[in-house]
């Protein structure tokens, strides 16, 4: 696999919670949570599906509670392996994927339609409102 693409050792991704990645849209900076269950890895854009201003993990990793990622503002649950809406707003729909790779205890961005920029965001937010500062 290519360097550039890893983003952490499968062991950096905890399972009671998700690790922040930034990747790359064409233009636009994008922030991307992993999230690991039963050993497996998924990726998906950092966004709930109710309102896509609303980051699931504002930096400190969201809550995964029984195999399901939790909204912190309006309490939908995402399972984590699917990322399908079992409860809340947006019940019934599915968070966007990101293609990962897990090879040699490491994960790898696969996604051709993303490039892998680093860990944690590069994005600035107004913390009072849960928006992006900038363009997105």
């Amino acid at each position: 696999m290519d360097e550039d693409s890893r983003i952490a050792d499968v062991d950096d991704v905890p399972e009671e919670t998700t690790l922040l990645f930034t990747v790359r849209e064409g233009f636009d900076e994008v922030e991307a949570i992993l999230v690991r269950r039963d050993g497996e890895v998924q990726a998906w854009k950092n966004y709930c599906q109710h309102w896509t201003d609303v980051r699931l993990d504002k930096g400190d990793g969201a809550t995964v509670r029984d195999g399901e990622i939790v909204c912190g503002k309006h309490g939908a649950l995402f399972e984590a392996d699917s990322g399908y809406c079992t409860y809340g707003p947006c019940e019934g729909a599915v968070l966007t994927e990101i293609d990962v790779t897990v090879e040699d205890g490491a994960v790898y961005l696969t996604d051709d339609d993303y490039e892998f920029v680093e860990r944690g965001s590069t994005i600035q937010h107004d913390l009072s409102s849960n928006r992006s500062l900038g363009f997105q």
